[in-house]
């Protein structure tokens, strides 16, 4: 073998690999996650949305000015968001509606964070979606979802940290972040009576005859409870369609009344068979060591 032409072999595939390199790294660049997307959130401009609803809109304005900590915050009218919608200088938070593909009409309203950018002009679905909270039912609110305001937000925020912290949970919405029931213990769990189906009802029923730990009380003790505070409470809230129908979703909650903090999140399609509240098997998955 001649060792001129190995030489020149070698000189040829280091030429390639040179003039291929930047453009793997190229590629590799391009490659940005949702964790690195959010990684600007505290230095941008959050727009809160008001969306006309004299009534929730002051409500939004209260809980936001009283808990609002980890970025500059604005309020701003719809006509600003269209505006504003497309430039990624700024995300918002804003109540929207939602409909779930087996709903006739939207049964839901949410509080949605989002970031702006190329391609809002089309439509919501086209923004980065930091987190989305249910808030109450869209056709008849009931009122609790005023208690639970401050709370939510104060969920939303700690979303936010943990998404700029890990993928895992930037990818994984909420329920990556509230599976912390285990940690809770010495906390009092409370249950409102009407965010139980029967059965969840019953098995609650017994467990509060056993147990100081476990309480079931009416909808407005559990909102005293929450409203007040209390320290080592988790207490239960629940958002489902005022007149659900096959395919819409419930969502139920227990939230610290104290810190706020989101211990249980899930979600389940109601059916002929499953209504909407904390099913048995969520009082399973919340007491079985």
């Amino acid at each position: 073998m001649n060792p001129c032409n190995t030489k020149k072999g070698m000189k040829k595939i280091l030429t390639i690999v040179a003039l291929l390199l930047p453009v793997i790294v190229s590629a590799q660049a391009q490659i940005t996650t949702k964790k690195v997307k959010l990684m600007d959130f505290s230095e941008k401009t959050t727009k809160i949305v008001l969306s006309g609803n004299p009534f929730i809109d002051t409500e939004l304005e209260d809980a936001v000015k009283n808990n609002w900590e980890i970025s500059p915050y604005e309020f701003c009218s719809l006509e600003e968001f269209n505006q504003l919608k497309t430039k990624d200088d700024y995300y918002f938070l804003m109540t929207v509606l939602g409909k779930f593909r087996k709903e006739a009409a939207p049964g839901l309203t949410m509080l949605s964070l989002v970031k702006g950018g190329k391609g809002a002009d089309i439509g919501l679905n086209k923004m980065l979606e930091v987190v989305t909270v249910p808030l109450c039912s869209a056709e008849e609110p009931g009122g609790r979802e005023i208690v639970f305001l401050p709370a939510l937000i104060d969920i939303i925020q700690e979303h936010v940290l943990a998404s700029m912290n890990k993928d895992y949970n930037a990818y994984g919405g909420l329920s990556s972040s509230a599976g912390n029931i285990d940690k809770a213990d010495s906390a009092i769990k409370i249950f409102s009576e009407n965010d139980l189906t029967d059965s969840a009802a019953q098995l609650v029923g017994k467990l509060a005859e056993d147990s100081d730990k476990v309480r079931l009380v009416t909808e407005e003790e559990a909102d005293d409870i929450m409203a007040e505070g209390r320290e080592d409470c988790l207490v239960s809230y629940v958002v489902a369609p005022t007149n659900p129908m096959v395919g819409s979703f419930c969502y139920k909650m227990l939230i610290d009344s104290r810190t706020h903090r989101l211990y249980y999140y899930r979600k389940h399609r109601i059916s002929n068979t499953l209504a909407p509240g904390f099913l048995k098997e969520d009082i399973f998955r919340m007491f079985q060591k």
